[in-house]
């Protein structure tokens, strides 16, 4: 019986601890570190809420336990001050 009990704690905790989800700024480095190795260059990656349409740009992964996810657009970064009109 300790046996059994000892062995379901073990592949328990481990469930709990994967489904709070890795923290967003944790994943996007992952992410931009890879992108980087592969010599990509030009991108952004952006942190935006589940909800939220990525019409341009491609889901590249999930964060804070699917609460956000990361955006991956081709291009230079925009200034989005810049393109505001005065």
């Amino acid at each position: 019986m300790k046996v059994l009990l000892t062995i379901a704690a073990v592949l328990i905790v481990p469930a709990c601890s994967y489904a709070q989800g890795k923290p967003c700024e944790e994943l996007k480095s992952e992410i931009a570190q890879k992108l980087d190795a592969k010599g990509v260059k030009s991108y952004t990656l952006d942190i935006v809420d589940k909800d939220k349409d990525a019409a341009d740009g491609k889901v590249v992964g999930t964060c804070e336990a699917g609460s956000k996810k990361i955006v991956y657009r081709k291009g230079p970064a925009a200034d989005k001050d810049a393109a505001k009109p005065q």
